[in-house]
């Protein structure tokens, strides 16, 4: 006995699957169209977002740190 028959025993076999498969479209069947569609313009998004150049955002000082500096500077001139 090889080492792959013994890690595929438990597994379904075919006709397992078969009905596995049609157990999932008896519960899931209404929404598979959807859930294809949000998955297609997913992709089709990820795609365009890899084509678009990257922009670095600028980096601002915070309001409450230039308030700290100037703080900081009067009363070193004091």
């Amino acid at each position: 006995m090889t080492i792959t028959s013994t890690v595929l025993a438990g597994l379904p076999g075919g006709y397992e699957w078969l009905i596995i498969l049609f157990i999932i479209l008896l519960l899931f069947g209404r929404r598979l169209p959807g859930v294809a569609r949000s998955l297609g313009q997913g992709i089709s998004s990820f795609k365009k977002g890899l084509n678009e150049p990257v922009e670095e955002p600028v980096e601002e000082k915070p309001k409450d740190d230039a308030k700290k500096s100037e703080s900081k500077a009067e009363t070193q001139d004091a």
